[in-house]
């Protein structure tokens, strides 16, 4: 993660829920490492949420420290209105999060701002009305072209990609998902009109990834980003990879 940071500025990790579990949730040492998300964590009564908030905040503030050379318990996280996390009084390093019910996943940028989301791939959303709520009329068009079978994961791929701007500008689902839109199927990834002409000048780049042909995963960052950054020998910067961040790292 390290290592991401330092050649590209950014990192992507993710975790299972149950490797960042703590033995209790009660105890002391956990309420001194969420700190104010600690009285956050007791109004939630629901087991499986208990135990997703308080490992992704584990996860979050720890590959936050390790970027940071710092202590987790040492930094706090805040929330913006929207519900955008960031780590308070630091401006170095911008941080996102996202989760599934097994699976979290963190993003950290130390320039511009991230957004990651995450869903089950084969998540079912065609047909149930989800595609007129995200897609525009050029997107629209593009799934109709696709092969049957291909259509609900590229919609969840859709999906995740608009999730993952919101949450980088801090929207979240108040944003207008129809309002803009990729090219379904297309690998170079990039910001379009509703009508599917190009955005001039917008200085975000998009990334999606399959983890374990179970989840997808996509991330926006604000440039300098995956894109822009270079070697010093000009190479352009590729996308880094999904970490795997686990007990081992904590």
């Amino acid at each position: 993660m390290r290592g991401e940071l330092d050649s590209a500025g950014t990192s992507v990790v993710h975790a299972a829920v149950a490797d960042w579990l703590p033995d209790a949730l009660d105890s002391d040492r956990l309420a001194a490492m969420l700190g104010q998300d600690h009285s956050r964590l007791r109004r939630i009564s629901q087991p499986q949420l208990r135990a997703r908030f308080a490992a992704s905040r584990l996860l979050l503030k720890s590959a936050a420290a390790a970027a940071l050379d710092t202590s987790a318990a040492d930094l706090e996280l805040a929330y913006r209105p929207g519900g955008r996390p960031y780590l308070r009084g630091i401006d170095q390093l911008d941080v996102s999060l996202s989760h599934t019910e097994e699976l979290l996943v963190v993003g950290l940028a130390r320039h511009g701002r991230i957004g990651v989301d995450v869903e089950f791939a084969d998540r079912r959303m065609l047909n149930l009305g989800t595609e007129r709520m995200v897609c525009t009329p050029h997107e629209l068009e593009a799934l109709r072209g696709m092969a049957e079978e291909h259509r609900n994961r590229e919609l969840v791929r859709l999906w995740t990609l608009k999730e993952a701007y919101s949450k980088a500008i801090g929207q979240g689902l108040r944003f207008p998902f129809t309002g803009f839109g990729f090219d379904p199927g297309d690998e170079r990834t990039r910001m379009l009109r509703p009508d599917g002409s190009p955005v001039a000048g917008v200085d975000w780049t998009f990334h999606s990834w399959l983890l374990d042909d179970e989840y997808m995963v996509s991330a926006a960052v604000h440039d300098p980003g995956f894109g822009d950054r270079r070697r010093p020998g000009g190479e352009p910067l590729q996308a880094p990879p999904l970490s795997a961040s686990g007990s081992t790292t904590r």
